[in-house]
């Protein structure tokens, strides 16, 4: 099974249940590191998750995967918060982070820039808009590589 369907099946066996005990899943990874096989599972609550939160998640998604069996390798179950910097991919990860302090790189440079970092002063399907504190940047979305939460200190 491919990358993407392992990770479409996870979230597929996971909706009802984060749902129901109220949790939002951010992000799920199925990566090698070295010879080892990872999947991860990033979840979060209103008012943030705790150790005991991850083992229940953990213990509910390992009984689902063993019934399923829907990886045919061995690898590492990893359930946690996703952080301080987590990672903005849905649409409502930005609409929630308007106001906030953002990294961005995108795929191709915006002026000569790959990286921007500063307030998220808006968001819509087509763009996003940065604002550091010499410039505010308009970046389609089209070009965002990645995007996350950071942390100014």
């Amino acid at each position: 099974m491919a990358q993407q369907q392992i990770k479409a099946a996870v979230e597929e066996m996971l909706a009802s249940f984060l749902e129901r005990e109220g949790f939002e899943l951010v992000d799920i990874e199925y990566v090698k590191e070295g010879s080892n096989w990872f999947l991860r599972v990033f979840v979060d609550k209103e008012g943030g998750i705790d150790i005991e939160d991850c083992g229940r998640i953990s213990e509910f998604l390992s009984e689902k995967l063993d019934e399923k069996d829907p990886i045919p390798t061995a690898y590492f179950l990893e359930v946690s918060s996703p952080g301080a910097e987590r990672p903005l991919k849905k649409p409502q990860d930005y609409v929630k982070a308007v106001g906030k302090q953002v990294f961005v790189t995108t795929y191709e440079p915006i002026d000569g820039v790959k990286e921007f970092e500063g307030k998220l002063l808006d968001y819509n399907e087509a763009f996003v808009v940065v604002q550091s504190a010499n410039r505010k940047t308009e970046i389609p979305a089209s070009k965002i590589a990645s995007a996350r939460l950071a942390i100014l200190f």
